[in-house]
């Protein structure tokens, strides 16, 4: 069966039309810096052993950094963090300025007032496409708070709200 040919702007504009959760994922660099990227395609892969997935582009920046760094945490953003999203997912250095966060046992930072957090080494990275599949070994992971979770939509964010 031969590939057919797909619009970029349709395959955007149809999977833009699904819903995702918005987290950080975070790790120390090797410089003892806190290094993150904001990432839609978390999920949770195997309950045993305990394993999660991201999907980071092959062209991020950060992505060498976490991978290097040989585990992460992902905090999953609450409705309310559209500031920390912005800040992070900003190009440079600059990314962690303004945004409070502690240091795990793990050496790893956890995002304040994120919803939960997943600290996991890394189990394996495949190549698909122009992005990375990358999975995760959960080390330990916590509910750090009982709030609504952010969502991207259509190229948007906003909160989750429940049906009558």
């Amino acid at each position: 069966m031969t590939q057919p040919s797909i619009d970029s702007a349709q395959f955007r504009q149809v999977l833009g039309s699904y819903p995702t959760g918005v987290s950080v994922v975070t790790a120390m660099g090797a410089d003892g810096q806190p290094i993150g990227m904001v990432v839609g395609t978390f999920t949770s892969v195997s309950l045993d052993p305990p394993l999660v997935g991201f999907l980071p582009a092959k062209n991020s920046s950060s992505w060498p950094q976490i991978e290097a760094a040989g585990h992460f945490c992902v905090n999953v953003l609450a409705s309310d963090q559209q500031e920390v999203c912005k800040q992070v997912s900003a190009k440079g250095p600059e990314k962690f300025v303004g945004v409070e966060y502690e240091i795990s046992q793990h050496n790893l930072p956890v995002i304040a007032n994120s919803i939960a957090r997943i600290e996991c080494s890394i189990h394996s990275v495949v190549e698909a496409g122009d992005h990375w599949i990358v999975l995760g070994n959960v080390l330990g992971l916590e509910i750090t708070r009982d709030d609504d979770p952010m969502l991207f939509h259509r190229g948007r964010y906003g909160g989750f709200a429940e049906l009558a």
